[in-house]
């Protein structure tokens, strides 16, 4: 004749606290996973409206190159949707820019110059620039550098990640829809590993 085993009141209570501990613990990893998630299609997301930007007000303000910058820019946003399909982001609010076929080649070139050119005088070497201003990338190429929506080309930024204390010095090579966005080279530089945004950013004009 067999004995059927039971559990004494205190073990099964025993047996309910370890099995909610567990539960616990796997909310607040996958809690975790989510915050994570979300920084990165943030970042994402503030990346393609920075291009879409940039597209469009190349679009108001054309002139000889807007046609091969705004090429550029659009296969720019084709590599960051690649980047948000592969995170299980959703693509922002933003309106996707136009193909590379509708856009015209202006009949008459505008000089632009002036626009990157800042409106007042330039801040000294050395004195903090944007405060409050977040920083992304381009998805542009080549060697480290950054793009300004005040500052002309030539201009040297330093760009400090306070999170992590990391900076890099780079100069300004064209327009861009932000005060500092920096390309692909420059901004491995200093981001946190699967972050795309720059929320505590540091700006100096050094030069």
């Amino acid at each position: 004749m067999t004995r059927k085993r039971t559990l004494s009141p205190r073990k099964k209570a025993a047996a309910l606290i370890g099995a909610a501990a567990l539960v616990g613990g796997i909310a607040f990893v996958t809690t975790g996973t989510g915050n994570a998630a979300s920084v990165v299609c943030d970042g994402l997301d503030t990346a393609l409206r920075n291009n879409q930007n940039f597209i469009a007000d190349q679009k108001a303000h054309p002139d000889a190159q807007s046609a091969a910058r705004i090429a550029n820019r659009e296969a720019v946003i084709a590599q960051i949707g690649l980047q948000q399909r592969a995170s299980g982001c959703t693509a922002g609010s933003a309106a996707p820019a136009a193909t590379p076929s509708a856009v015209a080649t202006p009949t008459k070139a505008v000089p632009a110059p002036t626009k990157a050119a800042p409106t007042t005088a330039a801040p000294a070497a050395g004195s903090v620039v944007c405060p409050g201003s977040t920083v992304t990338l381009s998805g542009e190429s080549g060697a480290p550098a950054a793009s300004s929506n005040q500052f002309p080309q030539g201009t040297r930024l330093k760009v400090t990640n306070l999170d992590n204390n990391k900076s890099i010095t780079v100069t300004v090579t064209s327009v861009s829809g932000s005060c500092a966005l920096l390309n692909n080279a420059a901004f491995e530089q200093v981001r946190e590993p699967g972050k795309f945004l720059i929320r505590r950013a540091l700006i100096q004009r050094v030069g």
